[in-house]
């Protein structure tokens, strides 16, 4: 029997959970935890109490960033997960292939083109190996949207047109966080953005090859507030403690649960405020963006992203030159219900649809098995395939390695350059990402 794969995991945040606890709990017996790194003391402390009394795990050793690559030495790290704030996936990424180790990185890859071709350029002088945790793939829903396509269920697809909501609970999340700071995550054209990029590079088996985009902030922020007559949601800089009760918006860390635990009690070693305002005066992402992709293979994508809709999911549509294929997906947000469950659709209870429309014939809806697990079923199979010793073989190749993260992550970097020139980029003046490859799956 192979001993135990010893994984190092560095930042503690929320993401970070979902990969430890079935580290620790369904594959203890493959795989081990045996180092966590982080900027605060009190997260790893909380991440180690969260171990002996949440997952019937031991504690283990912890090290501050500048620790990161002798923890690795110390604890024969076999293969390290990267759960930072985006900007510095970069860093740990190399130091750990430069340590002999695999590397998960949770999505995106990084966020801009220097750092990725950092990134690619020690992946080949290491030989290392990188995954990029896209669980969107995993879903089977959208593992079935590509099974149709690459059966050719609509004939050679010409274009795709995909619409992406986030409503004023999740999509607001993302401007109380450091996700609001272009420097920290690329802005959401990267950080959340990368998932449907990647989607559609994937469901295309294409390479994106040139991005014109168009980018604004009309709806958060302190000056779109003051514009609309909502000044009074501006006026106190977090919502722990504020008198505001009645504001729509409001997000206390007092829970007496993790979010408290991670993020108000680390705050002085941290300080980082995970409540900020989302209509403060430093925000510098977009919450409304277009982008226009044309792909190595002809394909054209439209692509829209808002980020303050009164409800949230996607709306897909492919046209091929035998058909058309619609792919429809509204979910609730987790932190609607929690927070504002009156708030919730009647009528918009989570659903995903696929429909067939073929060329002179009957449309048709393709009926999907659910599944259980996180993100719709996702979750459970992503982590099989990084913890388990024998994952099942899979023929929808959801495994994505370095060069097909930077082919989705590329595509933001891209928009966020073409909304600062107002030109067109081709992707590779930015990185030498595979120039004569075509097809996703020629990259690893």
């Amino acid at each position: 029997m192979m001993p135990p794969k010893r994984f190092v995991l560095v930042g503690t945040g929320m993401r970070a959970r979902d990969f430890v606890r079935p580290l620790v709990t369904r594959y203890r017996d493959s795989a081990r935890l045996v180092g966590l790194c982080d900027l605060s003391p009190t997260r790893l402390a909380f991440f180690n109490h969260c171990l002996t009394h949440e997952w019937g795990s031991t504690a283990v050793s912890t090290a501050a960033p500048a620790d990161f690559d002798r923890l690795l030495r110390d604890q024969h790290a076999d293969a390290v997960i990267v759960t930072t704030v985006d900007a510095a996936h970069h860093d740990y990424i190399t130091r750990a292939l430069r340590a002999g180790c695999e590397v998960i990185t949770e999505k995106p890859l990084t966020t801009d083109a220097g750092k990725c071709q950092l990134i690619l350029d020690e992946v080949a002088r290491t030989g290392g190996r990188v995954r990029v945790a896209f669980n969107y793939r995993w879903h089977p829903h959208r593992t079935e949207v590509r099974r149709l396509l690459a059966a050719g269920t609509i004939g050679a697809i010409k274009s795709v047109n995909l619409e992406y909501l986030l409503d004023t609970d999740h999509g607001a999340d993302y401007f109380r966080r450091w996700h609001a700071r272009m420097d920290q995550s690329g802005g959401l054209l990267v950080h959340k953005s990368t998932h449907h990029f990647d989607l559609v590079n994937w469901w295309l088996d294409a390479i994106p090859e040139r991005v014109f985009a168009q980018g604004q902030l009309v709806f958060y922020g302190r000056a779109n507030a003051l514009a609309r007559g909502d000044g009074a949601l501006a006026a106190y800089p977090r919502y722990t403690d504020a008198d505001c009760a009645t504001d729509p918006f409001r997000f206390s860390l007092r829970d007496a649960g993790v979010m408290e635990a991670l993020y108000l009690n680390a705050e002085a070693d941290s300080a980082y405020v995970r409540d900020q305002n989302v209509f403060r005066e430093d925000i510098d992402i977009h919450d409304q963006m277009s982008v226009l992709v044309r792909y190595r293979t002809g394909q054209l994508l439209n692509y829209s992203l808002v980020g303050f809709s009164p409800r949230e999911g996607m709306r897909v549509t492919f046209n091929g030159d035998r058909g058309r294929l619609e792919y429809y997906e509204f979910i609730r947000a987790p932190v609607l219900g929690r927070l504002h469950p009156a708030s919730v659709q009647a009528n918009d209870q989570p659903d995903h649809r696929i429909r067939v429309f073929p060329h002179f014939a009957t449309e048709y809806e393709v009926t999907v098995a659910p599944h259980a697990g996180g993100h719709g079923g996702a979750d459970p199979q992503l982590a099989e395939q990084i913890f388990s010793p024998q994952p099942p073989a899979d023929s929808h190749r959801r495994n994505a390695g370095p060069e097909q993260g930077a082919a989705s992550a590329l595509v933001g970097i891209a928009a966020n350059a073409s909304i600062r020139s107002g030109e067109a980029i081709n992707l590779l003046d930015l990185v030498r990402l595979a120039p004569h490859a075509r097809r996703l799956s020629e990259l690893a």
